[in-house]
């Protein structure tokens, strides 16, 4: 099919800084959808020492937000505390500590780089050491945006912090991916006026167009060792799940199906990969080897069910569901086969690296949610240029939130 004469498909933008991608008509959600009954979980509480060194206090700022994000540490009473954090940082360097109450030294380590980095850095190997648990606090994250007046991409700490708008194309560009050690960042671009899909090299900036079949190449996630991207391309006709390598080359279609297949999402081990398609009527989820082959339907209990993300852990999968005239978040136990609503409103939900916090977009805002305790706390938004867009139809592409360790 050419490009010219290739099918218009509705999408349908549920907040200002991240859409989810509707490729088949709504069908009515299952209104008794269970929601998740939240506890607060058990946090090793730890003590914080007042920071030293020349950028003592914009560290030891950073370092209370890494830690209350963290959800596995929280601050509390000296004399309750299970080790005492100090830290010295310069501004190109830290110090940091972690000290029992035995006064025995359980972690000690120097870091180069700004403040906020090391810090971030330091907090992860307080929670590794403390809870033998991942942190979140060195993610990167990416999503989109509409704050120049076209639908673009942004990247930031975890927290928010240092925004930066990439690329600057004047165009639509949707559905960010970044792979897993936050080098390059795959997207979907209209800047030919068709959707293709562009990978960039985050230290160079360097920009290539890598997929651009006539036709739809939209929605790339890439496998966890990084030299495979999956997709969705219609280049035969239907638009279907591909696995091409990192360039763009040598594209292998992996789904045969009458419906429209998209977003794929990786098992840790990038083995396989779980997919929404509409095939059997509404949106649903399948599983299959990244080796292709028939995929395996995933019973949720929902009816509409798109945007799965695969938990590092490898043990849940997050997705949307669509419940009466918006989105919830809901979680399925792969071992048990149980599903759960754990938010009642938001979209495009991501997992951390620690598979227990998610981020997610509500509104004009990204939220960072712990499964955990039921902690929500908003990490971006309230930016001049962010328009409340819910309702808004007919926007050309998937967007997508990401998160990399």
């Amino acid at each position: 099919m050419g490009r010219a004469s290739r099918p218009r498909q509705m999408r349908f933008v549920l907040a200002g800084l991240c859409c989810v991608l509707t490729l088949a008509p709504l069908f009515a959600e299952n209104t008794q959808s269970p929601v998740i009954t939240v506890r607060k979980g058990t946090a090793v509480m730890v003590d914080i020492k007042e920071a030293a060194g020349a950028a003592g206090a914009a560290a030891g700022s950073v370092l209370r937000n890494d830690i209350q994000l963290s959800g596995a540490l929280a601050l509390g009473d000296p004399g309750l505390a299970t080790a005492l954090i100090t830290v010295s940082a310069t501004g190109s360097s830290l110090n940091g500590q972690a000290i029992d109450k035995t006064g025995g030294v359980v972690l000690q380590k120097n870091y180069s780089g700004d403040t906020r980095r090391t810090v971030h850095e330091f907090v992860d190997d307080v929670v590794r050491t403390l809870t033998d648990q991942k942190g979140i606090a060195s993610s990167k994250i990416a999503f989109v945006a509409n704050r120049t007046g076209h639908k673009e991409i942004y990247t930031a700490d975890y927290d928010g912090a240092n925004v930066i708008q990439l690329p600057h194309d004047g165009a639509i560009s949707v559905s960010p991916a970044l792979s897993p050690d936050a080098r390059k960042l795959a997207y979907t671009g209209y800047q030919s006026g068709f959707a293709d899909i562009y990978l960039i090299d985050l230290a160079s900036g360097a920009r290539n167009r890598i997929i651009k079949f006539p036709g739809t190449n939209s929605g790339a996630a890439i496998s966890p060792e990084g030299s495979h991207i999956a997709c969705t391309l219609s280049k035969d006709g239907n638009p279907e799940i591909y696995v091409t390598g990192i360039n763009g080359e040598s594209p292998r279609r992996l789904t045969h199906a009458k419906g429209v297949e998209s977003s794929p999402t990786w098992s840790p081990s990038g083995s396989e990969i779980i997919y929404s398609s509409d095939d059997g009527g509404s949106p649903q989820l399948y599983r299959m080897s990244a080796n292709g082959g028939p995929g395996r339907l995933l019973s949720t209990g929902f009816g509409w069910c798109t945007e799965p993300d695969w938990s590092p852990d490898g043990k849940k999968v997050v997705f949307n569901i669509r419940s009466g005239g918006g989105f919830q978040v809901a979680v399925l136990d792969l071992n048990s086969g149980t599903a759960r609503v754990v938010l009642s409103d938001g979209e495009g939900p991501a997992w951390g690296p620690d598979s227990r916090h998610i981020l997610f977009a509500r509104d004009t805002g990204l939220y960072l949610f712990d499964t955990v305790s039921g902690r929500e706390v908003r990490v971006v938004g309230d930016w001049e240029g962010f328009p409340n867009l819910r309702g808004l139809a007919e926007l050309f592409g998937e967007n997508r939130v990401a998160v990399a360790p």
